[in-house]
């Protein structure tokens, strides 16, 4: 359901565990912002029809509740057998599919009586993985679950974790994003050893958000059907005392067609236009007046057909410490913000795409439960979309996307990206 994650302030009162939206490891699925604020809006029959919403979203919600070990954004799991577990209660394991960084899958069992799910095999160091997860109440309910993380690396070295992956097609807002196993004190030593180039002769600049994070992008997004080059020499390159690199290789990636799709929190409506051509608009529902939509340019940085979605690990909880939503299988999502910020399907509002914001903070397209009619706006705009489009939005009460909030940095003026180089322009 539509989720947001909040930092500091009334609105925001909780924060997901932050993760590196760079390497492909990233937290909890809910939907949110969650920079700052206060609560912006919202009269009674307003906070009403939102809370309509939730109760409608709750009604047939799956009681099986599925747990991932390690958390999702983990970047420093270990790689013994017992490392790696998923467990169910209140209901049955049917599927856990488990991949490595390249998309092969990792080996593992369901326990005889389906409550858990372990590896088999130890894992590789510095490495990435993903797992999904479905189970399924006594009634047939179903759940997901989907978490990212990476594993450590030795004590006296580091490693990057970066997106996109080699070979794969994105769309033109994809920045290159390298996420840091371990603080980088010598920022113009590391970033000299790294080199971002297209095939359309843009410029490329890097930009260090922390002492972790370094993402790289040209002026404009990237032109279409251009390949990009990421070149790692980092062997031996020393980050900090005592700390040196251990990759040395070449990534090359293409980015495909322009889709920028713009949702208009006023008149519900999203535009989807691909290469200059207006493709579909298709009605909406955006976030509520007292938890408003980011403003801002956002790239969908993961796609999931199904997910779940609780509110109380972005602060959304009622005083029993349960989430206000909690939905196990929402379907058609796609992260725009590593605090929480979604646009996905939604099975459960009846009357408000087009007419109503009611969400909390994400952006809503009419769909079905199971994510399998394929002639719903959930999954027509979930079918069209890829890793790296764009999705603006404006006319909403909440402030511009902080550009560190996900692969957002096209929010930043590019004099000040400049700024954030450590080898210069």
């Amino acid at each position: 359901m539509e989720m947001r994650v909040m930092k500091d302030g009334k609105r925001r009162k909780g924060l997901v565990a932050a993760a590196a939206v760079l390497g492909g490891v990233l937290t909890l699925a809910a939907c949110g912002g969650g920079d700052d604020g206060d609560n912006k809006g919202g009269g009674s029959g307003k906070e009403k029809s939102q809370q309509n919403v939730d109760a409608a979203a709750a009604k047939d919600a799956s009681t099986a509740q599925i747990k991932i070990t390690p958390k999702g954004g983990t970047t420093n799991a270990g790689t013994a057998v017992d490392a790696v577990q998923v467990t169910v209660s209140d209901g049955e394991l049917t599927s856990v599919k488990m991949t490595d960084e390249k998309g092969r899958p990792v080996e593992g069992s369901l326990t005889p009586d389906k409550k858990s799910w372990k590896l088999k095999n130890p894992l590789e160091r510095s490495s990435k993985y993903k797992i999904v997860a479905e189970a399924k109440d006594d009634k047939g309910r179903r759940a997901t679950e989907n978490s990212s993380f990476s594993t450590v690396s030795p004590n006296n070295s580091f490693i990057g974790s970066f997106t996109p992956e080699n070979g794969q097609t994105v769309g033109v807002g994809m920045p290159v994003s390298i996420n840091f196993d371990k603080p980088i004190k010598n920022r113009k030593a590391v970033q000299s050893h790294l080199q971002v180039t297209s095939s359309s002769g843009q410029q490329v600049v890097g930009h260090w958000f922390n002492d972790q994070r370094l993402d790289f992008r040209p002026q404009e997004y990237w032109k279409a059907n251009s390949e990009v080059t990421l070149k790692m020499e980092l062997g031996d390159v020393e980050a900090a005392p005592g700390i040196k690199g251990l990759q040395n290789k070449t990534v090359k990636f293409r980015i495909g067609h322009s889709q920028v799709s713009t949702v208009d929190a006023k008149t519900h409506q999203m535009t989807v236009v691909r290469d200059g051509k207006v493709l579909k608009t298709i009605p909406i529902s955006a976030g509520s007046p007292s938890n408003p939509t980011y403003n801002g340019k956002m790239v969908i940085s993961e796609k999931f057909t199904e997910t779940r979605m609780d509110g109380s690990t972005v602060g959304f909880s009622k005083a029993d410490g349960k989430g206000e939503y909690d939905i196990k299988d929402v379907p058609h999502a796609m992260r725009l913000s590593t605090s929480g910020t979604f646009i996905h399907g939604n099975y459960w509002g009846s009357g408000i795409f087009g007419v109503e914001n009611t969400s909390h903070g994400c952006v809503g397209l009419q769909d079905k439960q199971g994510a399998d009619d394929p002639n719903t706006p959930g999954a027509w705009f979930f079918k069209n979309s890829q890793i790296g489009d764009v999705v603006v939005v404006k006319n909403s009460d909440d402030k511009t996307i902080a550009p560190d909030n996900g692969l957002n940095g096209w929010n930043m003026s590019w004099q000040d990206w400049i700024k954030g180089s450590a080898t210069g322009a």
